[in-house]
């Protein structure tokens, strides 16, 4: 049961890097119709937050979700990694799916529709799910039988 512990885990990697690629043409096609382009002229070393107020907010939503990607889901791959080793049970491989899926379904959400009471509710449940694995990773790890070791 251990890859399917870390099944989710490796599909959220790809889901992040799915939203990575998913920024190029949304902030180049925003920054291309710059009629005035004077706020960005003779810069040098740009980075995405200058783009922010100059593009349109929705060209920045998929960058914003890829930042959110690389935040509390680094906590969910921790937790995957440590439930795979200490031995997952069912309800844990599916605690992971539902994460996973709440996590997509956020992204989903942020880049496309980004309104915030949903977006809240998406990102709340999901926290609930990764708190919930968290203290299962505890009990599994602190608890664990040493014997069963031998």
């Amino acid at each position: 049961m251990q890859a399917q512990m870390l099944a989710p885990a490796a599909i959220l990697v790809v889901w992040t890097l799915i939203v990575m690629f998913w920024i190029i043409p949304t902030r180049f096609g925003a920054v291309a119709k710059i009629k005035d382009n004077s706020s960005l002229s003779g810069r040098t070393g740009l980075r995405g937050g200058d783009l922010e107020g100059v593009i349109p907010d929705k060209a920045n939503w998929p960058a914003h979700n890829h930042t959110h990607l690389h935040e509390q889901p680094t906590l969910f791959y921790a937790t995957a990694i440590m439930l795979a080793i200490a031995g997952p049970g069912a309800l844990d491989v599916t605690l992971a799916w539902v994460y996973l899926a709440l996590r997509i379904v956020h992204s989903l959400w942020q880049i496309l529709v980004n309104t915030l009471p949903v977006r809240f509710t998406l990102f709340l449940v999901s926290s609930i799910v990764l708190v919930v694995l968290a203290i299962r990773a505890v009990l599994a790890t602190v608890f664990a039988d040493p014997a069963s070791l031998t």
